[in-house]
């Protein structure tokens, strides 16, 4: 939407809808079980995320505003590493790498296929490991 679209309400016809990234909650030990299991069938993929770092919040935004794949495509669980703190370290033990923040994780057959942090996250191209 253009400037004048925006202060006065007018819309656009060629805008592209926005589409709604379909975050999961990762919130329990247990969760990371079945991450590891359902990825033998289908892509899983972790978003570690600080909420009190300005860096992840950005990282976030533009993962988010360039997300375009569909839900049925792969799993996609968010990680508030502050409000799950166990989970976040249980998550770098399970999947072998280093905790780092933000952080996305893509696993596949029960493994650690990819992993990026900071601003390469926004360099991920995930429809290669659907």
């Amino acid at each position: 939407m253009g400037l004048f679209g925006g202060l006065f309400g007018g819309s656009s016809n060629t805008e592209k809808e926005e589409k709604t990234v379909p975050w999961i909650n990762l919130h329990s030990l247990a969760q990371l079980d079945k991450i590891q299991e359902e990825s033998k069938g289908r892509t899983q993929v972790i978003f570690k995320h600080s909420t009190t770092c300005g860096i992840s919040r950005m990282v976030l935004n533009m993962f988010s505003s360039g997300y375009n794949l569909e839900a049925d495509q792969l799993d996609l669980y968010f990680l508030d590493l502050h409000a799950h703190r166990d989970v976040s370290n249980e998550t770098a033990v399970k999947f072998q790498v280093i905790h780092q923040s933000p952080q996305l994780l893509v696993i596949k057959n029960g493994t650690t296929v990819f992993h990026a942090s900071h601003g390469a996250i926004s360099e991920v191209s995930l429809e290669q490991y659907v």
